[in-house]
């Protein structure tokens, strides 16, 4: 045998010196739930190790990831009920929970890189991503909004606006939005492919935003369908994105994959808590081994080609010195 490939895997050596794809803190982001108070931490029962805290405790945990060298951040806000209304008021309300922790954030740690969420379901009474109507949920009505939620984002310190509410037309929106207001340096993560997923249950417990009536398969995408991706992503680039994102990462590897393919655009992808609440259920039952499962689906999305990876378990592969 001329060719032997195992010649190339004989050793740690070699086979690092080959390795094809690689995961590092700059691939990382890090999602972050907020809650309202003060000295406040509380574990999502639904994703062991990933608590809400107030925007103290909040500052000491980004504080803590920095010092790992993790320092891109997506924060995801818990609304109080009482808040919550039809138009999402409480989105760009000036001393909303949201904004504080953008600026308190952006003050203590400037080198920070911040994402934020543009969606209408954490503050919307109804739960869903846009304005509703005798149960409809209207489109250019919900731009509106996101075009005001988006702006004072960037007003109070956003480096990447990430809306993910997958309305038509929203990334042209708040673009122009933004562009008039002096924010043309603010970038815009557009959540180009989410799906309609089964993988979102954790999430939306985490921060009390399930639909009050209904499913969200009238924006979301079909989960049988791959080249509708392809429409979505082509529209967020022309109307200004600088990335694209697929959500959720793992059953839709192949999606990830087309986009790269498809574009000069980094792509992100978004490692869902469905999928981690799962490798957590299966380590706690002693079915898998913690260390080598987490890095080889962090290893297989950055291989399908997503250049930054938004992932409960950004903190620990690090602290553990997993990667």
């Amino acid at each position: 045998m001329l060719q032997r490939p195992r010649r190339n895997r004989k050793s740690e050596v070699i086979r690092q010196m080959v390795q094809e794809t690689h995961v590092s803190a700059a691939n990382l982001i890090f999602p972050l739930f907020i809650i309202e108070g003060e000295n406040q931490k509380t574990e999502v029962s639904s994703m062991p190790g990933i608590f809400r805290y107030s925007v103290d405790n909040l500052l000491r945990e980004v504080e803590s990831c920095m010092n790992l060298g993790l320092k891109s951040f997506d924060l995801f806000p818990n609304i109080d009920e009482s808040l919550k209304d039809k138009m999402a008021t409480e989105s760009y309300r000036e001393e909303s929970l949201y904004l504080r922790a953008i600026r308190e954030v952006k003050k203590e740690f400037p080198e920070a890189c911040l994402i934020t969420d543009v969606a209408m379901d954490p503050y919307s009474s109804d739960g869903h991503d846009g304005v509703v109507d005798n149960g409809e949920i209207l489109n250019d009505e919900t731009l509106e909004v996101l075009g005001k939620m988006a702006l004072a984002h960037a007003r109070a310190g956003a480096d990447i606006i990430a809306p993910s509410d997958m309305m038509d037309g929203r990334v042209g929106y708040i673009r122009k939005t933004l562009d008039e207001h002096g924010y043309s340096g603010v970038s815009i993560m557009s959540y180009s492919a989410k799906y309609a997923s089964a993988f979102y249950g954790p999430f939306r417990d985490a921060l009390n935003s399930a639909p009050k009536f209904g499913d969200k398969k009238t924006y979301q995408m079909n989960p049988a369908n791959q080249r509708e991706a392809l429409i979505e992503a082509n529209l967020d680039e022309i109307e200004g994105a600088d990335f694209l994102m697929v959500k959720p990462a793992l059953p839709y590897l192949d999606v990830i994959k087309l986009l790269k393919d498809n574009t000069e655009l980094p792509i992100a992808a978004y490692n869902v808590s469905g999928e981690y609440a799962m490798i957590k259920a299966a380590v706690q039952n002693g079915w898998l081994n913690e260390q080598r499962a987490i890095t080889e689906v962090l290893t297989s999305i950055r291989r399908a080609g997503a250049t930054a990876i938004l992932t409960y378990h950004a903190k620990e592969v690090l602290l553990n010195k997993w990667l």
